[in-house]
């Protein structure tokens, strides 16, 4: 971990010198979901692979760039495209880009992704508030020794998903007409696609919505003491007893189509933060 922390301090002192502020809050895209920062008035740009121990997206649809700049009057750091586990990095490494913004200051992390609905009421397009996760990956971003300067060794995972950070996207979505589920978000590893007896387990065990990211990210995020909101965006929903295969261009193609909504929502959350803690 001494590595792990080694590193995030260097990629945020590269980053520090280059920005006039320190954002309070990061965001984080996931797959097809870039366009959510139409909002961001960017004042500074940079690529995954200029910043010093940065992991590089080698995904579809993740386009691998941080960007600084503010939304509704608000600090904020935004990834554009995240790392997975299935494409070979480990659990520390795709929670690394955490760690760099933790060591920027950011308190509040909202982080969003493309997930299969679980749910039969649910529909491709939904957004779907992350009240909870369940970590399927058999990875964790904390194994090794603890980082005692990062968090607790056994961090509480009870309120993972902030409660008022719910509240204002609650009211957020009610005011703006905008259909908001919410629900219980299962973490895979991937990249394989779930069988129907997978998706049959995930139902009876609570899960609403089924991806393979944020789980990391979350841990990390709550181990940092940071608040944390998690949106996903509902691009199939999975029928056991009637499947139908999903293909990545189909999912981007929703994902996308529902951008505009998640735009929409996560700019009236910033509105409302208190502007001692997001700066």
């Amino acid at each position: 971990m001494d590595s792990f922390k080694n590193r995030a301090t260097e990629a945020a002192d590269f980053l520090r010198s280059r920005i006039s502020y320190s954002p309070r809050t990061g965001l984080l895209t996931g797959t097809g979901l870039g366009e959510t920062t139409e909002a961001l008035h960017v004042s500074t740009v940079f690529e995954y692979r200029d910043i010093p121990h940065f992991p590089v997206s080698t995904v579809l649809s993740h386009a691998g760039r941080l960007l600084f700049g503010h939304i509704a009057g608000r600090s904020v750091v935004v990834m554009q495209g995240r790392f997975h586990l299935y494409e070979g990095y480990s659990a520390a490494e795709v929670a690394f880009p955490i760690r760099v913004m933790q060591e920027l200051g950011v308190r509040r992390l909202l982080v969003t992704n493309a997930a299969g609905g679980l749910n039969p009421v649910f529909v491709p397009g939904d957004l779907m508030l992350i009240t909870d996760h369940i970590n399927l990956t058999g990875e964790n971003p904390l194994i090794g020794s603890n980082e005692d300067g990062w968090g607790p060794r056994f961090p509480d995972m009870t309120c993972a998903y902030d409660r008022e950070l719910i509240g204002l996207a609650e009211g957020a979505a009610k005011a703006g007409g905008i259909p908001l589920r919410t629900g219980v978000y299962a973490g895979l590893k991937g990249p394989s696609l779930e069988t129907p007896a997978e998706t049959r387990l995930l139902k009876i065990i609570g899960a609403e919505a089924v991806g393979f990211s944020t789980v990391q990210e979350v841990i990390a995020a709550v181990h940092a003491g940071m608040a944390v909101l998690g949106i996903s965006v509902i691009t199939n929903v999975n029928d056991p007893d009637r499947p139908v295969p999903a293909t990545v261009e189909e999912i981007i193609t929703v994902a996308r189509r529902a951008a505009p909504n998640l735009a929409k929502l996560l700019t009236e959350v910033m509105r409302q933060l208190d502007d001692g803690v997001s700066g």
